[in-house]
């Protein structure tokens, strides 16, 4: 039997989970609607494993980074003990922010009050906190947040019952590892930040769809052999693998290079980030796409490598990844983002077909099923 979700605040009613072949997409004002976004802020984001940079990014004792949860900033913290901790970054005191950016510091102490914290988020006591009555410094410390390293990357979550992300994306660990060896290695090569006018699931529906490779990047259809390319849904994730092209209008790179990585690999993770393997040298690229507003989204794209600074072919492979893909791609969900508000469009029909070939939207099918679970409060990695 189908299971058809009818949940009326949704409007998923033609949205078949379990038929994807004969599934319409989920309908428009879940892409613009402000009281939609409050709730996926809720029971995706606050209940999800986001992505929060590499483990040798924190090798010290008290480096830090912060990384935004959709309107919650958090605090990625190395102790003194060597143990990685996740905290909400802000102060118990007045709620100030402590932490920006990424760093390194001896102590976590608050730019407002000077309220101080150790590396492991108590709270030092000093003489204005013991002459204020009943005061217990246990309340006070900063409020911890699950932290979890996974490929030698590391991910937080919000839900302080939240599976373990190596259980929920099961697969995913060896699937990568086929075509980046030992991924925990890699270096921190550099970020490109990108500001989009657009929902962030439009923008993941995006990555999942290579149907419109041909029509929209004709240089990126020449890096691979998109007759062969494939997308795989397994668990929270999907697969998107193509044997790369040497002879190819993106960018050039030396196939007799030792290591050089000959296939174009790439997986989405929900809800929000891509892994990617791009032809050439060992490497491992994060998409990162958070929503800032109901329409709006940064995506960090950052790059991991054998070396700190790129070589020439990794060069060339930022710079077509950073003036011509993502402006092209940007275009598209930018365009999307308008023609969702017209009194014309409600809902679309998904082109699957049973052969799962490289124009078919079954990666996009799986995203939004994993979408309708988790607002209607079903398990997503079943």
């Amino acid at each position: 039997m189908n299971e058809v979700f009818t949940n009326p605040n949704l409007g998923t009613d033609r949205f078949k989970i379990n038929e994807p072949e004969k599934s319409y997409t989920l309908p428009a004002h879940l892409y613009f609607d402000p009281a939609q976004y409050e709730i996926e802020k809720d029971r995706i984001f606050a209940k999800s494993w986001i992505f929060a940079g590499s483990a040798n990014q924190l090798s010290q004792a008290g480096s830090y980074t912060t990384v935004q949860v959709a309107d919650q900033n958090i605090a990625v913290v190395r102790g003194k003990d060597g143990v990685v901790r996740a905290f909400h970054n802000v102060c118990s005191h007045r709620a100030h922010e402590l932490l920006k950016g990424s760093g390194r510091t001896r102590m976590i102490v608050c730019p407002y009050h000077a309220w101080s914290y150790e590396l492991d988020g108590r709270l030092k006591t000093n003489s204005v906190i013991e002459s204020v009555e009943d005061l217990s410094t246990d309340e006070f410390c900063l409020k911890g947040v699950k932290v979890e390293e996974f490929l030698g990357f590391l991910w937080i979550n919000l839900d302080p019952d939240a599976v373990p992300l190596s259980v929920q994306s099961a697969g995913l660990d060896e699937d990568v590892r086929k075509y980046v060896k030992d991924p925990e290695t890699l270096v921190y090569a550099g970020r490109l930040t990108f500001e989009i006018k657009a929902n962030w699931k439009n923008v993941v529906e995006n990555f999942q769809d290579c149907y419109h490779c041909p029509t929209a990047h004709p240089a990126l259809v020449e890096l691979f052999d998109h007759c062969v390319y494939r997308t795989k849904n397994f668990g929270i994730a999907s697969s998107h693998i193509a044997p790369a092209r040497v002879d190819n209008g993106a960018y050039s790179f030396d196939p007799e290079v030792a290591g050089t990585q000959l296939m174009y690999a790439a997986w989405y993770l929900w809800p929000n980030v891509t892994l990617n393997v791009f032809p050439g040298r060992r490497n491992l690229s994060f998409m990162h796409i958070m929503p800032t507003g109901p329409e709006t989204a940064f995506e960090h794209w950052d790059f991991y490598l054998d070396t700190e600074t790129p070589n020439a072919d990794e060069v060339a492979a930022m710079d077509y990844i950073k003036d011509v893909l993502q402006p092209e791609d940007i275009g598209l969900v930018e365009s999307v983002q308008r023609g969702l508000h017209s009194r014309a469009y409600s809902q679309g029909r998904l082109v699957i077909d049973k052969e799962r070939s490289s124009n078919s939207e079954h990666g996009i099918h799986h995203f939004q099923s994993m979408v309708v679970k988790a607002l209607t409060g079903k398990p997503i990695y079943e």
